[in-house]
């Protein structure tokens, strides 16, 4: 049975059937059970989708609880370092010891965290457990997404995926109004403990219905002699610099400026630990992060394209409820509204996808979406001021299209070029570029925020200038009580606000021109199905 070459995207490397490899796919001998392993994975994919957004509503309570004003911000920001510095390597731990113990530890670790949040006794204690929950975060983000590829044929797998992106709609819609519900008529430890009874139920799905094939004794996940191996050293090191870095991206600009002492010390810490990481893992036998991953056109080129699609997410994930509110005067949950319409079109986006990358192939499929996107993006400053709250909504409806057809197609033909003992890395690699671009998008797009509104602000009519706000989340607190500003000074904050936000969106559309050019010169016009993919047709649009 022919396999793709490591370091090789040869079109030619395509499954044809045959006899079976020692590491062959879980899913196919014991489809009865998809069913149950499917819920348990869309449980344990709630989990983390849930838990990204119910909290946010709730930290007015939790701050009036425990203190920490000053450190809140760690609330969100050790759980996002906790995920991303775990990812490539609970993906490469899915390879070498097999998906279900990583599930289960992953399942495990979220619900002792979830347990001792609600359990917190001061802001210093409930930002350590959250950092224990991102320790399980990471390890259900990759291996649900892994599994669900195990599971279904390359063109079954829109089905399955679409399934987990409307896990993330929903949550997204959900999440915020939960946890108001909660934090208001129960208590905000509640918002933790919910999450018990549905790890519970995902816990005890995986263990009864989820069963992996035999794999091989006495063989590593590359098919050498000998025990498995962890690359413990690498794994630290990968720890070391991506906690520095994200560190460094997320405070920068915050808890301190951008060129003080402390960003400099974080940055050039994550240099000195991302050169020993490449050393640390050139000789390592089996790396935590191997070099097929950026050797192999496929993987690199979505790696990339999905790294600026992180980057890209920023500006309306945080950006556009503060344009909402801020200009449009909307309140909260209606500016929730306004964004949450891109997760209702994503999801069946994505589902019918397949329907055009059959027809145009799997790269040519994402960069229509992707180069929608850009148009769509670019379509935002051109909103009228003040304008109607169903213009942003249309185009957020618009992006979350666009969004599926560039997606979805990338990571299934990324699963689909790579056997199943590679699978878990290769998926593991491109959740971790999506999830840096986005902290490295905060970072950038904050920064560009920052410099259009102070340079609007300092260019305001002299009548208006004392006393003006000095900074955006300064600016949209006043907007909330403009009753302290006259009415030509709240018009232009509001015009502020909304070129600010725009440029933004100006950024974002040249984060997707850089997502389309990875394609155009990295990606294979047709890309490669590895022979394990247990699919007996080439590749969608290839010939």
């Amino acid at each position: 049975m022919s396999r793709t070459t490591r370091g090789s995207d040869s079109p030619t490397d395509r499954g044809t059937g045959g006899p079976r490899t020692p590491a062959p796919e879980p899913g196919g001998a014991r489809t009865e059970r998809r069913g149950p392993v499917v819920a348990a994975l869309m449980l344990g994919m709630a989990l983390a989708a849930l838990d990204s957004t119910i909290i946010a509503t709730a930290v007015p309570q939790i701050v009036g609880d425990l203190g920490g004003f000053a450190v809140f911000s760690w609330l969100f920001s050790g759980y996002l370092l906790a995920v991303t510095v775990t990812l490539p390597v609970y993906g490469k731990l899915s390879d070498t010891f097999g998906r279900k113990p990583i599930l289960i530890t992953g399942i495990v670790l979220f619900l002792a965290g979830s347990l001792a949040c609600a359990a917190a006794w001061n802001m210093a204690s409930l930002i350590a457990f959250r950092v224990l929950q991102g320790l399980g975060g990471g390890a259900l983000q990759g291996t649900v997404q892994t599994i669900a590829a195990d599971l279904y044929p390359m063109k079954e797998r829109p089905k399955i995926q679409a399934r987990l992106s409307g896990v993330w709609a929903t949550s997204a819609i959900a999440g915020p109004a939960l946890g108001g519900l909660l934090a208001a008529y129960a208590d905000w430890r509640w918002i933790f403990l919910v999450n018990l009874p549905v790890g519970a139920v995902a816990l005890w799905l995986v263990g009864r219905h989820f069963t992996e094939p035999q794999r091989a004794t006495g063989r590593d996940g590359g098919g050498r002699a000998g025990r498995p191996r962890v690359d413990w050293p690498g794994a630290l090191a990968i720890f070391a610099c991506g906690g520095l870095l994200l560190t460094a991206l997320v405070q920068g600009g915050v808890a301190w400026a951008w060129l003080s002492t402390p960003s400099l010390l974080l940055f050039a810490g994550s240099a000195v630990c991302g050169a020993a990481t490449v050393l640390i893992e050139r000789r390592a036998a089996e790396p935590i992060i191997p070099g097929w991953v950026w050797r192999r056109r496929t993987i690199s080129a979505v790696n990339l394209a999905l790294g600026a699609l992180g980057l890209l997410m920023v500006a309306p994930t945080v950006f556009l409820p503060t344009y909402a509110q801020s200009v449009l005067g909307l309140g909260p949950i209606a500016a929730g509204f306004v964004l949450s319409v891109m997760t209702l079109s994503w999801p069946v986006s994505a589902a019918l996808s397949s329907h055009v990358y059959n027809r145009l192939g799997i790269r040519n499929c994402a960069l229509l979406g992707i180069g929608a996107a850009g148009l769509i993006l670019l379509a935002f400053p051109l909103l009228p001021y003040p304008g109607a709250a169903w213009q942003p909504a249309l185009i957020m409806l618009a992006l979350g299209a666009a969004l599926g057809l560039f997606q979805l197609p990338l990571i299934i033909g990324v699963q689909s070029s790579v056997g199943y003992a590679e699978r878990g890395t290769a998926t593991a690699s491109i959740l971790f570029c999506r999830q840096v671009g986005q902290s490295v998008g905060a970072a950038l797009f904050g920064a560009v925020a920052n410099t259009t509104l102070k340079d609007r602000l300092a260019h305001a009519p002299a009548d208006i200038r004392p006393g003006l706000p000095g900074d955006l989340d300064a600016v949209s607190h006043a907007l909330e009580h403009a009753g302290t500003l006259t009415a030509h000074a709240t018009d232009y904050l509001r015009r502020a606000v909304a070129t600010t936000v725009g440029h933004v969106y100006l950024g974002a559309a040249t984060a997707a021109a850089l997502a389309a050019l990875a394609l155009l010169l990295l990606a294979p016009r047709r890309f490669p199905v590895h022979a394990d993919a247990r699919t007996a047709e080439a590749e969608p649009g290839g010939a």
